[in-house]
């Protein structure tokens, strides 16, 4: 079954630092690239960060310097470290799977961070 498993979200004050983890089942892991999504109450989901097969990594503007996206493929997870987090951060984080071969993108339930001021 193709699915995608997120976990690690919380509530945290202004400043701290959580790990969201996600977990991936029946994708080809290695060679997808893997994204972590974000959605506030009201606005749409936009991109915080992704992770190529060759592990060329990309980031929002707004998170550089202090999110970070790593993954360890025998484990088939895909992790995003957030530090120094601001009120701005809150809310519902996806992860999604992009196959290089045109399957259809796969996304998780999503996890939900909360960062109080």
């Amino acid at each position: 079954q193709v699915q995608l498993v997120e976990s690690g979200g919380d509530l945290v004050q202004a400043g701290g630092s959580l790990r969201l983890s996600c977990v991936a089942f029946g994708i080809y892991f290695s060679a997808n690239t893997m994204g972590w999504y974000r959605q506030a109450p009201g606005k749409q989901r936009e991109f915080v960060a992704a992770i190529t097969s060759t592990e060329q990594k990309t980031y929002e503007d707004s998170v550089k310097g202090r999110f970070t996206i790593s993954k360890d493929t025998p484990k088939r997870t895909v992790y995003l470290q957030m530090n120094g987090l601001k009120p701005e951060d809150t809310g519902v984080y996806y992860c999604k799977s992009t196959s290089p071969y045109g399957r259809p993108d796969v996304w998780g339930q999503g996890t939900q961070v909360t960062v109080s001021s």
